[in-house]
């Protein structure tokens, strides 16, 4: 299955919530193919006219997801006199190109693609700057994180023209056609696991996990008793399928892994990968005794505050807020990231990166072609040292950092390293527990910011 970006819960901020009429296909010029309301959210409080706008570049999911969580923005606003503006992705929350029936067919689904994105956030741009009295000249920067990062980047390299620049954080946008080696999302996740204290107790028992749940699912009963030992709401009928739940779940507690307690897919304490591995910390851990302690860990990550009394649906990993039909989609035509996982370097089941078996997978799913090499010939992969005015910045605790951009590339383009850093870090609100190395951080994207802003007004 496809790797997911994580997202995040409030706390709140006061915006308007407006639309916008956009074409359903922006590239080919049938009048039948008709139009669709685009959301966005809006906060004029500490804006000038004249000063800058900043967007955000909306991911798979539900825009108030990430305008209550993206606290960065709203923490600089006020030092900038800056408009915010945040962009709902076509076929995510409320922005259904065909309503109900937006998922209903292939047919439907076509226009959900990167590119249809970016254009809906140049015309939403253009339209905030003709509607809001003052802004005709504000300079515009474009932020986002993890999917959204990528958008961000994009967005600058496509239309300059209307952003003058981008902060993308933990915007993985070389994990595509071998541009890095497709084990580094599992190399780098099981990493955390493994220097977290008692790691190495903690990832050799979550690599065991794997054969005792093999063993355990061809015993007698055995699709009965994980199902009991999992709580999980149907007979565990593939155990790959379980296997990949669990995968996913130790995946995105490497994401998560702050100094502080936050609600990301889960609300969870300060360093969710150290209490986790607490479960996991003795030696003597075998077959059923193993699977028990895997399955507090899942009672840990779903179910923290105690508020979720059902069974556990292992078909999903995210809040209703995340789109992940829609996710997939994408993921099977053109946002396709190779991942692998080696036994030798990796704590997850052992895998090898099948591009004709995921392609037919996807076939199946949704009747399209996967195209896994189309995102780096439309957007540069590597050779990207003619765009200008990105920054991209990276926690090393986060497994995306592994198809981010690490190294500087040119002046222009500026990668920053933010140690002890998990997803995107530096997009959340200002904490009291903060590593020096995101205050840094934060400081130096700022530092750009003004930098592109007397560039624009020069």
């Amino acid at each position: 299955t496809a790797r997911r970006f994580a997202t995040t819960s409030p706390p709140q901020y006061v915006y308007k919530t407006q639309y916008v009429e956009q074409p359903i296909d922006h590239f080919g010029f049938e009048e039948d193919v008709g139009v669709y309301k685009q959301r966005y959210l809006i906060s004029c409080e500490f804006w000038k006219p004249g000063k800058p706008i900043f967007f955000y570049a909306g991911n798979e999911g539900d825009i108030t997801l990430f305008c209550n969580n993206t606290g960065f923005m709203w923490d600089i606003a006020p030092e900038f006199e800056a408009m915010l503006v945040f962009g709902e992705h076509r076929y995510y929350g409320e922005s259904l190109p065909f309503g109900a029936d937006s998922y209903k067919t292939s047919r439907n689904l076509q226009y959900l693609t990167s590119e249809q994105a970016l254009a809906d956030f140049a015309l939403l741009i253009n339209d905030v700057k003709k509607t809001q009295p003052g802004a005709e000249t504000s300079p515009v920067i474009a932020f986002g994180g993890s999917y959204g990062g990528m958008l961000a980047a994009w967005f600058r390299m496509k239309y300059p023209n209307v952003v003058v620049g981008a902060v993308a954080a933990s915007a993985p946008i070389w994990q595509f056609d071998h541009l890095v080696p497709c084990d580094t999302f599992d190399v780098i996740a099981s990493n955390d696991f493994r220097h977290t204290p008692g790691g190495e107790q903690c990832f050799a028992n979550i690599r065991s996990i794997w054969s005792a749940l093999n063993d355990t699912w061809h015993s007698e009963h055995g699709e009965e008793l994980l199902s009991v030992i999992f709580d999980t709401c149907d007979y565990v009928w593939d155990v790959n399928t379980l296997a990949d739940w669990l995968s996913e779940m130790f995946g995105n507690l490497a994401m998560v892994n702050y100094p502080y307690p936050a609600s990301f897919l889960e609300p969870l304490p300060a360093w969710p990968v150290s209490v986790a591995c607490s479960f996991l910390n003795e030696s003597t851990l075998r077959g059923e005794n193993l699977l028990h302690a895997a399955a507090k860990i899942v009672n840990f990550y779903f179910n923290y505050t105690g508020e979720h009394t059902s069974c556990f649906n292992t078909s999903t990993q995210a809040s209703a807020s995340l789109g992940d039909r829609g996710w997939d989609y994408q993921a099977c035509t053109e946002m396709v990231m190779p991942v692998c996982s080696d036994y030798e370097t990796s704590m997850f089941p052992p895998a090898e990166w099948d591009v004709e078996a995921y392609a037919e997978s996807c076939a199946k799913r949704w009747n399209v072609t996967t195209r896994p090499d189309w995102v780096v010939l439309e957007y540069g992969g590597k050779d990207i040292s003619s765009y200008s005015n990105i920054v991209f910045s990276n926690g090393d605790l986060d497994p995306w950092s592994g198809g981010g951009v690490t190294t500087n590339v040119s002046d222009t383009l500026t990668a920053i390293a933010i140690a002890g850093g998990a997803h995107h870090l530096d997009l959340r609100s200002s904490n009291p527990h903060d590593p020096q190395s995101v205050i840094d951080a934060r400081n130096i994207e700022k530092e750009h910011i003004w930098k592109w802003i007397g560039l624009s007004t020069a």
